[in-house]
């Protein structure tokens, strides 16, 4: 039996950046409903800072896969960290829409003059989550740039 065929490859997205706010504010941005569908460009439904809480995300559906999210607040500790699991798709799925079993974690870090925040989106499994991975680390690059533009709102 050949293994190469067997292995696979578990990748994760990491995204580190400092903003000029507080970390009471970059929280604030990260656990609002109305707030995270700005960032993300996905409002979240049933969400609640809220270890156990189940919410969800709707995106474009593919194949079999209905386009829904389904998440799960795995710890909240707030102004510091808030982690939660982020699955989706559906077996029979190539591609967009493959089967999706990851953790995002954001951590806040007091630091002079604002808040580092720092996102790890891990658990991409490879080949299988290929695509989702290489759209999803540009998208996060993205997505933490809108936090800080959302945060300096909030204190204005």
């Amino acid at each position: 039996m050949n293994h190469a065929a067997t292995m696979t490859d578990a990748r994760e997205i990491v995204v580190d950046e400092v903003f000029p706010h507080t970390p009471e504010t970059v929280w604030k941005t990260l656990t609002t409903p109305e707030l995270m569908g700005r960032w993300l460009s996905m409002t979240p439904s049933g969400f609640e800072p809220v270890a156990g809480s189940r919410f969800t995300y709707r995106t474009t559906p593919a194949g079999e896969w209905d386009g829904t999210i389904q998440c799960e607040v795995l710890e909240v500790i707030p102004n510091a960290r808030f982690v939660y699991r982020w699955t989706g798709g559906h077996e029979s799925n190539v591609g967009y829409g493959a089967p999706l079993d990851t953790i995002v974690t954001f951590t806040l870090e007091k630091n002079d003059g604002g808040t580092r925040l720092r996102v790890v989106h891990s658990g991409f499994v490879l080949p299988r989550n290929e695509l989702a991975y290489r759209n999803m680390g540009g998208g996060w690059m993205k997505v933490v740039s809108r936090i800080g533009e959302i945060s300096g709102e909030q204190e204005e």
